[in-house]
């Protein structure tokens, strides 16, 4: 993700908006292991809720098609701390291009408040 469409979207005037970003691990990792992952998200105040599930990938890389189980993690942020949150998934993320993908979301009064209040 160019670091330019990052900055562009959040100086956006939309302080507390939520946000969901979205990842995914290898499955290699046990559940334990990506329960503490997830533990450390929340620990650290970046994001509100973190939903893992189990699904399949189906990707090029280089020359071959590649299809894998994999977890799919959602976490739930502000638009304060989703810069943070980027970082912090890069930094310890197992893959050498991990999907991060993330986007502004509308929602209910209280889910919004909730999330912001985290």
């Amino acid at each position: 993700m160019p670091q330019a469409i990052l900055e562009t979207l959040l100086a956006l005037p939309m302080d507390d908006t939520v946000f969901i970003v979205q990842t995914t691990l290898s499955k290699d990792l046990n559940d334990a292991e990506v329960g503490f992952w997830a533990q450390s998200i929340i620990d650290s105040n970046l994001a509100a809720c973190v939903q893992i599930n189990e699904s399949r990938s189906v990707y090029r890389w280089g020359e071959e098609i590649t299809s894998e189980s994999e977890w799919s993690i959602q976490l739930k942020t502000t638009k304060s701390k989703v810069k943070k949150l980027i970082q912090k998934i890069k930094l310890e993320h197992p893959y050498d291009i991990p999907e991060i993908l993330f986007w502004a979301v509308e929602s209910t009064n209280e889910y919004s408040n909730w999330v912001k209040g985290e």
